[in-house]
């Protein structure tokens, strides 16, 4: 059986479900493994990665391509 097919069993299985406490619970675990996921592709940088970082952010900073803590500080306030 293919994945396609699987996640269709899957959906229809799901629409099915009556009790919202498994729903609840499904929904838990989906974003718990979603996360779990998420945290596995995360791999660290190299040596020449981290200094390709600084060397552009030297030069953002000779260039003025900053944004001041202030500035986001109050940019993210005006989100909510």
């Amino acid at each position: 059986m293919d994945i396609q097919t699987r996640k269709i069993e899957f959906i229809q299985e799901f629409l099915k479900i009556q009790n919202e406490e498994v729903i609840t619970r499904l929904e838990n675990f989906l974003k718990n493994e979603i996360i779990t996921f998420e945290k596995k592709d995360i791999k660290p940088m190299t040596i020449e990665e981290f200094n390709e970082r600084i060397d552009k952010s030297m030069e953002d900073s000779k260039h003025g391509r900053l944004t001041k803590a202030s500035d986001l500080k109050a940019k993210i306030e005006k989100w909510s």
